[in-house]
């Protein structure tokens, strides 16, 4: 493994989307972000070694064009809160899917009941975790859109400290592959979005970046890749803007192949659609190239991460060997990063995408420690 770490100040917030946040004035009062409208005590398997209590909430956040509702998890550490409350790390989850039975908190997950949250309640940090908007709510799940995706983790921590007075308003956010994209939006949104909180740093493993300057490059002749769920990705990401921006008819796009790619991809989790699509070209998904202003403009927006303007410490974590986020792709994003000042400390790992999120576990622990302190 390989550290190197870059550290400038950095001023101001860059809020570079093209898709207009849904500001908190234009929800109604039952509406506003965070409001938890259920809240379920978890029991058996969704229990945490470490945890005081486990909740599972309902609450509205924002999606790509207004209001939408998001589920999520919330696990406190036992014994007195230190003072403040307890500060509280927010983790953004890799790809489970975009139909509705695949939201994360609704399948227990060996790796993270039994050792990601653990070792965070020991470390003395709550656990808020968000499923984003359209999984297990109404809606389709915006795949990738990294505001939509931010501002459901922001939301969650509200939410969570609306039932869990105990919380602090310190946090910081850990995420992994589409969850890494969300904490990077996170931190670039985040201190504008809640000031009532303090985000103090983002941790992200094997970030999806520069993937919106592939989309004008793509069309039928793309072939199949030597990349990992490539084209069940595609399918989920078409899925997501085909719900979310209607006016960009991503049907007149399609093939028969395609149409049934989305159509899978909107009934099963990832595992299954890959399956299903491991075998299928991109290219013989599409009827004509992505080569629309408005189409590239739409992607940008969901999934160009800001490169500049954060005021906040990050992580950053990559496996050498990924082959579902390519190590070039986050070269590009890390060279910027730096150019731009951000205060960044970069770790290399010789594993795979999921190998590498493991192996980067301590150091980010460590991280956490450096920009919460310990409880």
């Amino acid at each position: 493994m390989m550290c190197t770490r870059i550290m400038a100040g950095a001023a101001g917030v860059v809020i570079s989307v093209g898709v207009a946040l849904a500001p908190q004035a234009m929800a109604s009062a039952g509406e506003a972000p965070g409001t938890v409208t259920d809240q379920v005590e978890l029991t058996g398997r969704f229990r945490v070694d470490g945890a005081e209590t486990a909740e599972r909430l309902t609450y509205w956040s924002r999606g790509p064009r207004g209001p939408m509702q998001s589920t999520g998890v919330v696990y406190v550490p036992p014994g007195p809160p230190p003072p403040g409350g307890w500060p509280i790390v927010a983790y953004a989850h890799g790809t489970t899917g975009i139909a509705d039975q695949c939201a994360f908190t609704l399948e227990p997950r060996v790796y993270y009941l039994d050792s990601l949250y653990p070792e965070l309640l020991r470390a003395g940090y709550a656990v808020v975790i968000s499923d984003y908007v359209g999984l297990g709510t109404p809606g389709t799940h915006p795949y990738l859109d990294g505001p939509s995706q931010a501002r459901s983790v922001i939301d969650g921590v509200r939410a969570a400290r609306a039932v869990a007075p105990a919380l602090g308003t310190k946090w910081a956010v850990l995420g992994q592959s589409q969850g890494a994209q969300a904490a990077l939006f996170t931190a670039s949104l985040g201190p504008a979005d809640a000031p009532e909180l303090q985000l103090r740093g983002a941790a992200a493993t094997g970030p999806p970046s520069n993937l919106e300057l592939l989309i004008p490059l793509a069309g039928p002749w793309i072939p199949r890749l030597p990349l990992e769920k490539t084209p069940a990705y595609v399918a989920m990401l078409l899925a997501g803007l085909r719900a979310s921006a209607p006016e960009l008819d991503v049907d007149s796009y399609l093939t028969p192949t395609g149409q049934e790619a989305l159509r899978v991809v909107e009934t099963e989790c990832i595992t299954e659609a890959n399956a299903r699509l491991a075998d299928v070209p991109i290219g013989e998904m599409l009827a004509k190239p992505l080569d629309d202003p408005a189409l590239w403009a739409a992607a940008r927006a969901m999934m160009r991460i800001p490169t500049d303007g954060y005021t906040i410490p990050l992580f950053v974590g990559q496996g050498l060997t990924d082959m579902e986020v390519p190590p070039p792709l986050t070269a590009k994003l890390l060279a910027e990063l730096t150019l731009s000042g951000t205060d960044l400390e970069t770790h290399l790992y010789p594993g795979d995408h999921l190998g590498a999120a493991r192996a980067a576990l301590p150091d980010a622990v460590a991280f956490l420690h450096r920009v919460l302190g310990p409880a």
